[in-house]
């Protein structure tokens, strides 16, 4: 049987072997047939599909859009004019996110600022205080 071992995947992708497991689980690889022996023979369309999760996940796609992206990219019918509305919703959740954490940093400064410093005792800490007391204004 043609194919490649688990830990030839793993090399070829320069990922572990049970990232390789995981991504089998969740279902971002084909479940491969398996030798003989009981090992699994990947195809070596396998490494390929894990360099594009790797990616899809350094510009912030999770695993759940990650695999229907693969879906996609396999996808005879595929249409790019999908892939533009999906990454620009992709764009919208990340400005959202931008925009929380500037907000979250906001807050902290505030409340950092307002802070003595050492040598106060923890119910004179204004953070301490305020989260304690819930007086963080939100938003």
């Amino acid at each position: 049987m043609d194919g490649l071992t688990i830990s030839q995947i793993a090399k070829g992708s320069n990922v572990n072997i049970e990232t390789v497991r995981y991504y089998e689980k969740r279902g971002l690889i084909s479940v491969p047939p398996r030798s003989e022996s009981g090992y699994r023979m990947f195809s070596k369309e396998v490494i390929q599909d894990i360099q594009f999760i790797k990616r899809a996940q350094d510009i912030g796609f999770t695993l759940e859009e990650i695999k229907k992206l693969l879906l996609a990219s396999h996808n005879e019918n595929f249409r790019s004019e999908d892939m533009y509305q999906f990454a620009n919703h992709k764009i919208q959740e990340i400005d959202s996110k931008i925009n929380k954490l500037i907000h979250m940093k906001s807050l902290l400064e505030e409340l950092a600022a307002k802070c003595p410093g050492s040598g106060v005792p923890k119910d004179q800490c204004p953070i301490i205080t305020n989260l304690s007391k819930g007086e963080i204004k939100d938003g």
